[in-house]
């Protein structure tokens, strides 16, 4: 078996490639052999793998042999059937002839001969030597061929091609490359399915007691000498392994399957339960791995009985695998492959530890790494592959340097260089973790090391632990799992295990240089005597009873180097571990390496922690700046992964390297972060170190001040709760509170915090200014600042700002608020909460009038005006009131306020309003107060803030235009307009009066009543009923006490001549806006001027006596003739008038006393100027009424000082109106008449024409028409809604002045509606109304018929 494993090795390691045999009967190679290599390699062959799907090489290697050669001819039968592979797999036969009876003859029995084993894949090559001018050889050789197709071809399959050796066809190269392929894949085909048939029999059988791994694996490599036995193989049959054959068709993920395959099938075989096996790996040399190089030992040397060694097979197989997956070029899989495997391998090593060298498995795995690592890496091209592939390279990479570094560390600390590791915390992480090795017998001092011994003991006294930057006091971190000199100790074989008395013998603790469990601090005296102890303890008359007694921990040391140096092969590890610059060198280039290749994959975070330890590395030997700047990526991750424990240990390195560098910025910035951080992880003291040194520079003189970022120790936050709600315009102030991480009070020279709008992101921050030097203690604070007008918008904490010192921080920190017990609560909020919303410019206020119906003129109303906030407070706020012409403030009255309540407003719309005021229960609700108007303004009080309020002030609307009453005939509603008044008010409030609200109120006065007259009848006897329709124009109750009518000029009363109505049902009540009629008896007649009123004077009402008027006749006649009376009227004519007003009686019954001249002095009461005496044009009717309303509704009774004293007292008014009262006319100047229209009628839509016949019927009057006697001027009025003027509306025409003269004016009219209308009327502009006769007399209908149907679009039935 062994000769067959090792020749088998041999021929694989010099075969490489596939072999075509030449079966040359006619001596044609040398002739074509030219030809035939040049088209080696096989270009772009397809074979099929071992799931028979097709595969396609790029380039099949492959070599032509002869069988004559002595490659195929000199092997003995068993060695052609045991090296398989070797063999052809195609057999080209060269033939020549050019004569038919030669090829029966001879050639044909001899090809029969050749070609009769059916396991060989065959074709035949004809070569023709005719030369193309020969016809007779050419025709003869194509005779041939024809017939060597005939014989040796079939249908299935073409066994035959020609090559021409003068002039070969184009085509034959391609028909000889796709016959060899042919050739090639059915061999290949057919070899594996025999073999997968002998490989399933046997593993069925790997259950029982005769099977074993060794005929497995030579099967499964070198299967052929049974198999070939048992079927009976010709001498000339070849096998070959199958995984090789695969390899040497390029099929090599088929191969790499079966090495698969078979690594599973062996580590079955070795973790199966069974006799105990040799491991191996005590070989020299076996440190190094193996894992890159198949061939480092011969098969023969790992087989051990029924199967091979752990050790060499394993790291075989991984070769084998390795080699296959460069092939692919598949870097990535082979370091992926390898990781894992170095992993479970170590395991297989600690496993039998004890039976390997000292540190076997550490020195084995440094070595796999390294070999792993540079292979992977020159056989990878950067870019070529997928970023996921690429990353995962380099993640694989950092791990294996990552665990090349940790074995590399623990080696090192078993020799002594434990002082020069960085005591941090991904050291101790890993080394802590990792066990001490496990040998049978901890391996003793050599004897001649006493030297070595000594050295030890010096450096490990001479250790002393760095002290830490602020003289910060940490327990260092440990680098070992459990103490090294007890666990050295222990597995001594005259030990036993835990005897700590035995193995110290009281000797203090600080020898074991770990530092985990030799904190304990020395005074410079017992150091001495520990150290002449040692001298003495290290003679080498100790070293003979050392293993009487347990080993020092400098024994350990030289013992361990001493065994590792046994161990390790490689010069490269060892003068690595040879000298302390030899370490840190090795240690930086491991650290290096996994830092780089971590940075280039997913794991960065590890790349930066292993940036901190070549930092320590840079620190040591004074590269400060190289160390701040992996210090710095360090603290930034740990910073931003929250690892604040970690932070804690090594932030204060990099502080201590700023410092040095004098990077003042730096400094400042770590001295923060150093505060920022929990404070359970420094003490009181150290943390006000830091804060001194805070304080030193920031009141120092710093050459390049930089704003510092204290966002991790100040943070700052909005009070808990909604946000403060301002309105637009609206100052405030704003309460933040500010969380120092400071350990003591600190004093800022400024404070400012900046708000940053989250709808508008173009808008520029705005700065909020402490007005004071605040002192922020530690944990909380509560900051006020003054907050200025802002835009509409919802706005969050931007930048707290300030200075401590010369230096100016910020911080961009928020925090959540957390609970009120909590001073130290500090957190990021996100998002951040909005701590100011300030709303759009909206209405905050309104103002409305109380009342929307009309006031008394002339009189002192109140009016009110609502005064109504909407979600905004108006305390102090101030009212401006201006009224506008013809209004004034009676001032002498106060104001009155009250609480408003509007009934059609909802029971939940009164709620809301009232919600402010539930929510402030501070301001005490009234219902009504008195205010004084000051320079025209009132300041509402505080409890008229935040609900709604009418405000009720005096006010008299001036007016000197006396009322009109108009005729029903031709009505005319009074003018709003004309009572219209407005009130100019300005509301100014908010926190400091800075929100204004104008808005003018229209208030409508007017009249109480609005008179209409008509005639209601004319009596025989000449008397009118005149009927005076009131018309109440307020909503309040009017109550008539009296009335009388002054009548103009040309009427006079009949009856009692009081000017009192016929029927006094007084007092008369008038409902609100309702109607009622008042009826006066007058006639014609004439009065004399200034004399009515003046008889008016001593009516009986009055209480004087008419025979004063009769003395006054009497005595002075001539001078009243001259002095009182009209020039028309005699004093025989005023008698006359008193008889006709029924006061004769009374003169005749008081003549007597006409001598008693005292009652003379009424002559000095007489009016006596006669131009007061005009004649009076229009009639006077007074009104003596009282009012009775309410303000919030309308007109109500006039303001008074002082309430009314009973309910009968009341408050008569005075109203006066105008009445026209026209004559009718007795002697006109002209006549215009109506014309009748046509007997057709009218209809809308056709023009009709309107005539007017004006006529002169006396001589006119110079005064009763225009200057131009010869023209008349007309005007034609009409609806615009029911007719369409076609004609001039107004004009002139000629008429004569002569009596009868007459002329007839037609107009084209269009009517629009349908109906009884009043039709056009004709006027005379120039000519009194007194002077004119119209006929008809009034207005009066005419019918319009609807528009006749239309038929033109109708279709006849």
């Amino acid at each position: 078996m062994a000769n067959y494993l090792a020749h088998f090795q041999t021929i694989k390691n010099a075969c490489d490639h596939l072999v075509i045999a030449v079966e040359d009967v006619s001596d044609l190679w040398p002739a074509v052999r030219k030809g035939f290599e040049e088209r080696l390699p096989l270009k772009r062959a397809y074979l099929n793998n071992k799931t028979r799907n097709s595969v396609l090489v790029e380039k099949l290697s492959a070599e032509f042999i002869i069988t004559t050669d002595p490659r195929l001819r000199s092997r003995f039968p068993q060695e052609q059937l045991l090296f398989w592979f070797r063999e052809p797999y195609a057999t080209v036969v060269l033939v020549s002839c050019e004569d038919l009876d030669e090829f029966k003859t001879i050639l044909k029995p001899r090809l029969k001969l050749i070609v009769q084993n059916d396991e060989r894949e065959w074709f035949i090559v004809f070569v023709s030597k005719a030369h193309p001018n020969n016809d007779q050889a050419t025709k003869m050789a194509k005779r041939v061929y024809t017939r060597l197709e005939v014989d040796f071809s079939s249908k299935k399959r073409e066994r035959c091609c020609k090559l021409d050796i003068h002039s070969p066809e184009p085509n034959f190269w391609e028909d000889l490359e796709s016959k060899i392929m042919e050739s090639i894949r059915n061999t290949l085909d057919r070899r594996v399915q025999f073999y997968e048939d002998e490989i399933r029999k046997l593993s069925e059988q790997r259950l029982t007691p005769i099977w074993n791994f060794c005929n497995f694996f030579i099967l499964k490599f070198l299967y052929g000498l049974k198999v070939s036995v048992r079927n009976n193989m010709l001498p000339d049959g070849y096998w070959e392994s199958l995984a090789f054959m695969f390899e040497m068709a390029h099929l090599h993920e088929d191969a790499l399957r079966e090495y698969d395959e078979l690594e599973l099938c062996y580590l079955e075989t070795v973790n199966a339960a069974g006799k105990q096996r040799d491991f191996g790996g005590t070989d020299q040399g076996d440190d190094q791995a193996a894992l890159l190089n198949p061939g480092n030992k011969l098969l023969t040397q790992i087989v051990q009985d029924d199967s091979f060694r752990e050790f060499e097979f394993r790291q075989y197989l991984f070769a084998c695998q390795s080699k296959l997956l460069f092939k692919l070029n598949r870097p990535f899989e082979v370091a992926s492959r390898g990781y894992s495997f170095v992993i479970s391998f170590s395991k297989a090593l600690a496993h039998h530890e004890s039976m390997l060298p000292f540190c076997m498995r550490e020195v084995w795995v440094v070595s796999a790494c390294l070999a792993l690592i540079n292979a992977t890496a020159s056989h990878y091209n950067d870019g070529f592959g997928a970023p996921d592939i690429e990353k995962g390279f380099y993640c694989v990479q950092g791990n294996l340097y990552s665990l090349c570094r940790v074995k590399f560390m623990r080696l090192a600390y078993l020799i002594g260089y434990g002082t020069e590791i960085e005591r941090s915390p991904v050291n101790s992480a890993s080394l802590s973790m990792l066990s001490w090795p496990m040998p049978a017998v901890w391996p003793p001092v050599p004897p001649d090391a006493s030297s070595l011994v000594l050295e030890k003991e010096k450096v490990i006294l001479q250790a002393t632990p760095r002290v830490k930057h602020f003289g910060i006091q940490r327990k260092p971190l440990p680098l070992e799992p459990s103490t090294l000199l007890r666990e050295a100790n222990r597995r001594r074989a005259s030990l036993s295990a835990g005897n700590m008395v035995e193995m110290f013998e009281g000797r203090p603790i600080i020898f074991d240089g770990s530092g985990s469990d030799a904190s304990v601090r020395m005074s410079p005296s017992s150091k001495v005597h520990v150290i002449s102890m040692t001298r003495t303890n290290s003679s080498p008359i100790n070293f003979e009873s050392s293993i009487d007694r347990p080993m020092r921990l400098a024994e350990i040391y030289v013992a361990a180097e001493h065994a590792l140096q046994q161990t390790i092969s490689d010069t490269d590890l060892w003068k690595s571990l040879s000298s302390v610059e030899g370490f840190e060198k090795k240690y930086l280039e491991l650290t290096k390496g996994a830092a780089d290749n971590y940075h280039h994959s997913w794991w960065k975070r590890h790349g930066v922690v292993l940036d901190g330890e070549i930092a320590a590395v840079c620190y040591k030997h004074g590269n400060f700046d190289l160390a701040a700047k992996s210090y710095e990526k360090v603290c930034a991750l740990y910073a931003g992964e929250g690892w604040q424990d970690l932070l804690a240990e090594v932030l204060p390195n990099l502080a201590e390297c700023q410092k040095i560098l004098n990077d003042e910025a730096g400094y400042l910035s770590s001295c923060v972060r150093l505060l920022s951080l929990d404070k359970s992880l420094f003490s009181t003291k150290e943390r006000q170190a830091f804060q001194s040194e805070v304080v030193r520079l920031a009141h120092s003189e710093m050459k390049h001040p930089v704003p510092l970022d204290v966002s991790s120790l100040i943070t700052f936050a909005g009070n808990p709760g909604p946000p403060l709600e301002l309105c637009d315009g609206d100052p405030g102030t704003l309460s933040v509170t500010v969380w120092s991480g400071f350990p003591d009070d600190i004093t800022l020279e400024s404070l400012s915090l900046t708000l940053v709008a989250t709808s508008n992101v173009d808008e520029g921050v705005k700065a909020l200014r402490s007005s004071s030097a605040p002192i922020l203690k530690p944990g909380r604070n509560t900051i006020i600042l003054a907050l200025p007008p802002q835009k509409p918008g919802s706005y969050v904490l931007g930048v707290l700002t300030g200075q401590i010192g010369q230096l100016r921080f910020r911080s961009h920190s928020f925090s959540k608020g957390g609970p009120a017990d909590s001073d130290d609560f500090m957190s990021y909020e996100k998002p951040a909460r909005p701590i100011l919303k300030v709303s759009k410019p909206r209405p905050l206020v309104d103002l409305a009038a109380a009342i929307s119906s009309a006031l008394l003129m002339n009189e002192p109303q109140w009016v009110g005006i609502i005064v109504r906030p909407i979600n905004y407070s108006l305390k102090g706020a101030v009212l401006y009131i201006d009224t506008g012409p013809g209004l004034k403030i009676e001032e002498s009255y106060p104001i009155e306020l009250e609480r408003h309540f509007d009934v059609s407003q909802s029971t939940t719309d009164m709620e809301s309003c009232d919600q402010p005021r539930k929510n402030d229960s501070s301001v005490a609700i009234k219902e009504f107060e008195q205010l004084i108007l000051q320079n025209d303004r009132i300041v509402l009080p505080d409890w008229a803030s935040k609900i709604t309020s009418v405000i009720w002030f005096p006010i008299c609307a001036i007016s000197d235009k006396l009322a009109r009453g108009t005729s029903s005939v031709m009505p005319q509603k009074p003018s709003i307009v004309d009572g219209m008044r407005t009130i100019a008010l300005k509301l100014e409030f908010g926190v400091s009066l800075n929100q204004t609200f104008d808005r003018t109120l229209a208030v409508h006065f007017t009249d109480p009543f609005h008179l209409s007259t008509r005639v209601v009848d004319k009596c025989n006897d000449g008397t009118l009923l005149l009927q005076v329709t009131l018309h109440s124009q307020v909503k309040a109750t009017l109550t008539i006490y009296d009335a009388w009518l002054d009548l103009q000029d040309g009427f006079v009363h009949a009856g009692r001549g009081d000017g009192r109505p016929t029927s006094a049902f007084f007092p008369l009540v008038i409902a609100p806006t309702a109607k009622a009629g008042i009826l006066f008896c007058i006639c014609l007649g004439t009065t004399i001027p200034g004399v009515e009123g003046w008889l008016s004077l001593w009516a009986p009402d009055n209480l004087l006596n008419l025979l004063d008027i009769c003395l006054w006749l009497y005595i002075g006649c001539d001078i009243a003739t001259k002095s009182f009376l009209p020039h028309d009227l005699s004093v025989w004519n005023f008698l006359r008038l008193l008889i006709a007003r029924g006061l004769l009686c009374l003169v005749l019954l008081e003549i007597w006393s006409i001598h008693n001249t005292e009652k003379l002095y009424i002559l000095s009461i007489l009016p006596l100027d006669n131009d007061a005496k005009a004649p009076q044009p229009e009639s006077m009717l007074n009104i003596r009424y009282g009012i009775a309303g309410n303000r919030t509704i309308g007109a109500h009774a006039p303001v008074t000082v002082e309430p009314a004293r009973s309910e009968d007292s009341k408050q008569d008014l005075i109203f006066r109106s105008a009445l026209v009262l026209q004559r009718p006319v007795m002697d006109p100047c002209l006549a215009v008449g109506f014309l009748p229209l046509s007997s057709g009628g009218l209809r809308v839509g056709q023009l009709v024409t309107m005539k007017w016949r004006i006529e002169w019927l006396k001589d006119f009057d110079e005064n009763s028409i225009s200057e131009n006697n010869d023209e008349v001027l007309y005007e034609v009025n009409a609806n615009s809604e029911t007719w369409m003027i076609a004609g001039r509306k107004r004009g002139h025409v000629s008429l004569s002045k002569k009596q009868g003269s007459r002329i007839v004016i037609s107009i084209l009219c269009l009517p629009l509606v349908a109906g009884y209308v009043h039709p056009p009327n004709l006027g005379l502009p120039n000519v009194d109304e007194a002077n004119i006769s119209c006929n008809p007399a009034g207005p009066h209908l005419v019918c319009v018929l609807p528009p006749i149907f239309s038929s033109s679009f109708c279709i006849p039935a």
